[in-house]
């Protein structure tokens, strides 16, 4: 059992860096509100994907693809893409005023 959390918590970890990978890196982003539910489905679905296809029974590799994983990352980068945009405006504004 315990092994098995360790495991979990590894895939976790693993998934979190793929998804922000895919995605974007500004943690002001990931912190947003509107963004937290989508990223831990995508999470969840994403470290359970890795756990389920942890062995393989044939000597043909595996190479899962999470369709949901897939969707929420590509609605995730459109609305970072929004995010920057806000946030260049933002910047730009702030430093005309000073």
């Amino acid at each position: 059992m315990e092994e098995d959390d360790e495991l979990l918590n590894l895939y976790i970890d693993a998934a979190s860096s793929y998804i922000k990978g895919a995605v974007g890196d500004s943690e002001s982003f990931w912190e947003d509100d509107s963004i937290k539910p989508m990223f831990k489905t995508a999470l969840i679905a994403q470290a359970s994907g890795y756990y389920a296809a942890r062995t393989s029974l044939t000597n043909i590799p595996m190479y899962p693809i999470n369709m949901a994983v897939n969707s929420i990352v590509g609605q995730m980068r459109g609305r970072y893409e929004v995010y920057l945009e806000l946030k260049d405006v933002t910047d730009e504004n702030q430093s005309k005023s000073i």
